[in-house]
């Protein structure tokens, strides 16, 4: 299994950036995937997850803010953030999880999103 990141970097808060994660050796559209995050001296923490059936789950703080999707065809993962505030700054990853909506499974590498002025 392979999750590539792709789209972090810097933004100013209330800014927005979006998150693709590429698959492969695994399919999105048969898949639960979560976004989980770590920021600096923090424990990894659930963002987000998609299930098989395109159900859609966000933790209760990025709920309205963050939009969780797949393109099938694509084999890829997305997460739009926007109203982006500091303490959304961590390193963010993809992951293939036993369920959409909690932490676990195989994540890949991360990449880092800094929000600051």
């Amino acid at each position: 299994v392979q999750l590539v990141l792709s789209g972090g970097g810097w933004v100013q808060p209330g800014g927005s950036l979006r998150r693709s994660c590429q698959a492969a050796g695994v399919t999105v559209s048969t898949s639960y995937l979560t976004w989980p995050r770590q920021a600096p001296g923090k424990e990894l923490e659930w963002v987000s997850g998609i299930s098989r059936g395109n159900s859609k789950y966000y933790a209760d703080w990025v709920r309205g803010r963050f939009t969780i999707s797949r393109d099938d065809a694509r084999n890829t993962l997305y997460l739009e953030l926007n109203s982006l505030r500091t303490e959304d700054t961590a390193m963010y990853y993809c992951a293939k999880s036993p369920k959409a909506h909690r932490l676990g499974g195989q994540k890949g590498p991360g990449t880092q999103v800094t929000v600051s002025e």
